[in-house]
């Protein structure tokens, strides 16, 4: 069994907020493949084939179907229309916020999207955020604006409000996507100009005896047009449905029944049957609003559509009336069995009514064929910013033979084999197509049955045979050969069950080019492979493996069909990658039959490209440490993270210096799914799972009630220190940054990162664009919040320097002096060497590095203990002292230092160094500590935006919930036309766990929250305050009776730790205690 051809496939995605109602609508479509019963239809989920799925009711990992249609094919000459039949893979995704990295992965894979839209919530956040990713992936987009029923039913609007509704609705989505359409256009001006600018300046260069240069004139800068970006009923891209229904249509549904009744042409009624059209009753001709005259007539759309659906509503259920019913039957000539029409499920009746005359699946096919483009087109448009990420132009042509058979989507046999594993997903074995019991058939248990009862009639006859000879003496058998042959019994059965694995990792792929077939050799070129190196290339060479394909799959939902081979342009799963690929990579061969015995790669080197890039999704955040409640367990703990880590694309599993593993999981419910995985599918033993861990921050600040400065006639914040036997001592003092600067460096902490990796990069100067992400896999451990940097990297010095001089004092001259950056050198706290002469820079070490300039000889025991005093500083802004978290935001100026050479030479000849450097390194940690404690100390909290839709009869136990647990509410707003109100809060992460649960409860399951990362905030309350003043003596007592949350958060993280906690024992010793209780 092959695939299709690229012509007749169409790739596709669901993507919408939680609830809108994909996987309901995808339903619809299943049924009418005959694959789910059209009853069952929205009430199954047939996609959500996890059981956890189906018990919250949500998606939680992107499914795959593969569809097939007949479309009729209107042709030109006007001969009769022909059916064509289509393949549609359908890939359904996640709408929780927690699961967003399997929308990425799918959007990947396709060329269009299916956004779902509630009509009464309208635009939510992840709304926006999947129109951005498909932005982004350049798909085509198609808005279907589903639960139309609610309207109806639930806000009971008449047919005009709702028209004047879905406009609205419409206006948003247009303004969304309009909002991408001008932000990129700024990026594009911007980059044009720069660019324009360069050319001058090389023109003025070359021809230094002209007076002024001038541009070509062809290179103005190019205009856009943005009108194929927006939706809109008239251009066919909007779909109205409602999914549970069964129904759904376009406004060309309409205008082809409406066009000969009223004798307009079916062309130019689609696009007056949207916007503010009216039929004059009198003349029978259709006006704009210009001719109203004070009429109040219905829009068309009104009129011709909504009328109609209103209608049916009313009579099947609002106001249930049989005889209206038949009516509205005869007159669409549906086909429903009387039987039917006198049913009491009056949802049924209504299904079948609008399944028959409006249908869903045949609507959303012929929209998915009418807009969304065939692979072959697709791939002109989407390939060229796989390739070249940085490239704005839609198109651009080839450069070579794999450029050209990656744009047509080639899949000739000679064709280069190009495709995209976006992620890795776990199947139980058993459930593999080789692996199944299959279904006997009834010949097949006839004869089984014949074969069972002759061996039954050979066993009784040998019995008998035997009882006639002498009875012999029973054999006996040692204890410890019995023992033996038990051993061996037990040792084959384990021996066994390893080999096979329960569980078996397949690639979730697409082929943009070429023929994949089964047990052919193939590439598989791994995201961190630079394509300018070469694949000999020592960087390289361990971002290439070759694997053999096993199986290729088509995907069904939870069923697998094994096939043959797979052309381009269709999605596939394959078997084989396993223990080679991690997470993604792009695999490539020359043509159909792979790479046969070929061991260099070289040899291979023009057909492999790297597709997969490395993929950031949003940070994971919440942190959970795992054990095993048996520990003899440990071992199928970790295989179970490595698979869990390989099958989830969000997920990081490490271990930490403790020696705890532990999962980094994107928010609660995403860490809840995680540890189900473990318990039942990748490790299948118990496990304890800690109360999940938050990073926090610290900081200090300048406040106005605090204590004398440890060091006196000092700066606030100034601390001497020394080493062993006062063989090196130094001053630093530290002082919190200034917001202007310590903003400036949180936006462009990416910066930082990549400074840091060319510093670690060394001389080697043949990294490019693609290495950017050495070490990635460590850097999200520490809960980071990165944002996209505001400047480039090459304006970051200046820039520094510029808020340096705008924060003034100080601060105006430091950029020079900047030693380094912490915590791990790519943080917001500043090492300032404040010394007299020259001072230690960073910004000349890293400009000489790139001019391969040999860096001015220091002496060297100077520059050992510059080391060992920057090592310090890094170990104190990684782990502060409040709580062991990483500081930001503090400056550290180093004052002087100051060397016994005599004293460390003796040292050194008495082979005592280590101790030294040791006890150096420690005084400047505790120094930089006792310098941020010498200002007020802060935490900084990590912190979620919540985004919750609730109706006002509940909205005042919403604000109890997110009040009781911390939180404090941003903006609110009423969606109008609805009774809904939308509330923005910001919450701790520390107090979200269980957030969701409790406004359900609280709310009757009427409010859900989506939760979202947003980066830390200063909780301004000092850890170590205690009342000290008459008036606060007053109010709290001694004791403060009020809990200092600072404090409270503080010692939870230090118990965790195993630090000391300062605590009371006996908080109220003078307290009466009854010694019943």
């Amino acid at each position: 069994m092959a695939t299709a051809g690229a012509v007749d496939v169409r790739n596709v995605t669901t993507i919408g907020h939680v609830d809108h109602g994909k996987t309901t609508m995808m339903d619809a479509l299943l049924a009418a493949n005959n694959i789910i019963s059209s009853r069952m239809a929205g009430k199954i989920r047939y996609l959500d084939s996890r059981e956890d799925e189906q018990e919250r009711g949500i998606t939680m990992e992107s499914s795959a179907v593969s569809l097939r249609f007949n479309v009729m094919e209107r042709n030109p000459q006007g001969a009769e229309p022909r059916p064509k039949t289509y393949v549609v893979n359908m890939i359904d995704t996640p709408g929780h916020v927690d699961f967003s990295s399997e929308v990425s992965t799918a959007s990947r894979l396709c060329d269009g999207a299916l956004v779902l839209v509630d009509v009464v919530e309208g635009v939510c956040t992840q709304t926006i955020t999947v129109l951005r990713q498909a932005w982004q992936d350049r798909l085509r987009p198609i808005l279907v604006i589903n639960k139309f029923d609610r309207l109806i039913t639930e806000l009971k609007l008449a047919p005009v409000e709702a028209y004047h509704h879905l406009a609205q609705l419409i206006e948003q989505v247009n303004a969304v996507m309009g909002s991408f359409f001008a932000s990129e256009r700024m990026e594009d001006d911007l980059r044009w100009r720069e660019e324009r600018e360069r050319r001058l300046a090389e023109k003025r260069e070359t021809h230094a005896d002209e007076v002024e240069a001038t541009v070509n004139e062809e290179d103005e800068y190019q205009e856009k047009d943005d009108e194929d970006i927006y939706f809109a009923p008239e251009r066919g891209n909007v779909v109205f449905a409602s999914a549970i229904d069964g129904w759904g249509f376009r406004i060309g549904k309409f205008a082809h029944l409406y066009a000969v009744k009223l004798g307009i042409k079916e062309g130019n009624l689609r696009t007056v049957l949207w916007g503010d059209f009216y039929l004059d009753p009198k003349t029978k001709r259709v006006i704009s609003h210009k001719h109203l005259r004070g009429r109040a007539l219905k829009p068309l759309f009104v009129q011709f559509v909504l009328d109609n659906i209103w209608a049916v509503y009313d009579a099947v259920i609002t106001n249930p009336n049989p005889d209206k019913v038949s009516k509205i039957i005869t007159t669409l000539g549906l086909k429903i069995p009387p039987r039917e029409q006198k049913s009491k499920d009056t949802r049924q009746l209504l299904s079948l009514i609008f399944s028959q005359w409006l249908p869903l699946s045949t609507c959303v096919i012929q929209t998915i064929v009418d807009i969304v483009p065939p692979p072959s087109t697709a791939q002109r448009t989407r390939l060229p910013k796989m390739l070249y990420p940085d490239i704005y132009e839609a198109t651009i042509e080839p450069k070579n033979k794999l450029e050209e058979d990656l744009y047509s989507c080639n899949d000739r046999p000679e064709a280069s084999v190009v495709a995209l594993v976006s992620k890795m997903f776990a199947v139980p074995t058993k459930e593999l197509p080789g692996k199944k019991k299959k279904a006997l058939t009834a010949e097949e248990m006839r004869s089984r049955a014949k074969a069972a009862r002759e061996a039954r009639a050979a066993a009784a006859a040998a019995a008998a045979a035997s009882s006639e000879a002498t009875p012999s003496e029973p054999q006996s058998v040692s204890i410890e050969e019995g023992m033996q042959k038990v051993e061996l019994n037990d040792k084959a059965e384990t021996e066994n069950g390893d080999a096979e694995s329960d569980e078996t990792l397949l690639g979730f792929a697409r082929i943009y080019s070429g023929t994949i077939r089964t047990g052919t050799t193939i590439v598989c070129v791994l995201p961190k492979y630079s394509h300018a190196l070469g694949p000999s290339h020592p960087r390289n060479a361990q971002h290439l493996v070759t694997a053999q394909v096993e199986e290729l799959y088509t995907m069904m939902g939870r069923e697998l069909v094994a096939v043959e081979s797979v052309r381009a342009g269709n999605v596939f799963a394959i078997r084989g990658l396993e223990g080679k690929v991690w997470r993604n990579a792009t695999l490539c061969a020359p043509a159909s039959s792979g790479i046969g015995e070929t061991t260099d790669l070289e040899e291979v080197k023009d057909c492999l490209v790297n597709l997969a890039g490395v993929i950031r999704y949003a940070a994971p955040i919440v942190r959970i440490a795992l054990e095993p409640e048996h520990p003899a367990d440990m071992p199928k703990l970790i295989r179970g993270l490595k698979l869990l880590a390989q099958a989830d694309p969000c997920v990081e599993t490490f271990q930490q210096k403790t020696g705890e593993h532990v999962i980094l999981t994107a928010g609660e419910l995403h860490g809840e799914r995680c540890i189900r995985d473990l318990k039942e599918r990748f490790a299948k033993i118990e496990i304890h799972a800690s109360k999940p861990i938050v990073p926090f921050r610290e900081t200090a600040v300048k406040a106005s009630d605090m204590a004398p400065p440890k060091t006196p006639n000092a700066k606030r914040g100034t601390i001497h220190g020394a080493a062993a036997h006062d063989l090196g001592k130094f001053t630093i003092r530290a002082a919190p940054l200034h917001p202007i600067v310590f903003e400036f460096l949180i936006d462009n902490l990416a910066i930082l990162r990549r400074m840091q990796q060319e510093r670690r990069a060394g001389e080697d100067l043949g990294r490019t664009e693609d290495d950017d992400a050495i070490d990635d896999e460590n850097f999200d451990v520490q809960g980071e919040y990165i944002k996209k940097p505001t400047i480039k990297a090459d304006q970051f010095w200046p820039m520094l320097q510029e808020k340096c001089r705008e924060a003034g004092g100080e601060w105006a001259d430091i950029v020079d002096k900047i030693w380094a950056f912490g915590p791990q050198r790519m943080g917001s706290c500043l090492l300032i060497d404040s010394r007299p002469g020259q001072p230690n820079s960073l910004k000349q070490r890293l400009a000489q590095m790139k001019a391969r300039e040999t860096v001015k000889e220091q002496d060297p025991l100077t520059a050992a203990f510059d080391n060992y005093l920057e090592t310090g500083f890094q170990l104190a802004t990684f782990q502060g002292p409040l709580c062991a978290e990483p500081v930001e935001g503090m400056a550290y100026f180093v004052e002087s230092v100051r060397l016994d050479r005599e004293g460390i030479e003796e040292e050194q000849t008495h082979n005592r160094m280590a101790h030294l450097t040791g006890s150096f390194i420690s005084a400047v940690r505790d120094a930089c500590r006792n310098g941020l404690l010498d200002w007020s100390p802060r935490l900084m909290l990590a912190m979620y935006t919540c985004d919750i839709q609730a109706s006002t009869d509940v909205l005042g136990k919403v604000y109890g919930v997110v009040a009781k647990r911390r939180g404090k509410i941003v903006a609110e707003e009423m969606k109008e036309g609805t009774e809904f109100f939308t509330v923005r809060a910001k919450l701790p992460v520390v107090e979200s766990f269980g957030f969701a649960d409790d406004i359900r409860k609280r709310t009757s399951g009427a409010a859900s929250p989506q939760l979202i990362f947003s980066g830390y905030e200063m909780l301004d309350q000092d850890p170590f305050w205690v009342p000290t003043t008459e008036e606060e003596l007053e109010d709290l007592g001694e004791k403060a009776d009020r809990v200092n949350i600072a404090k409270a958060y503080m010692d939870a993280v230090r118990e965790r730790k195993g630090m000391f906690v300062d605590r009371k024992i006996v908080e109220f010793a003078e307290k009466q205690r009854t010694l019943k209780r």
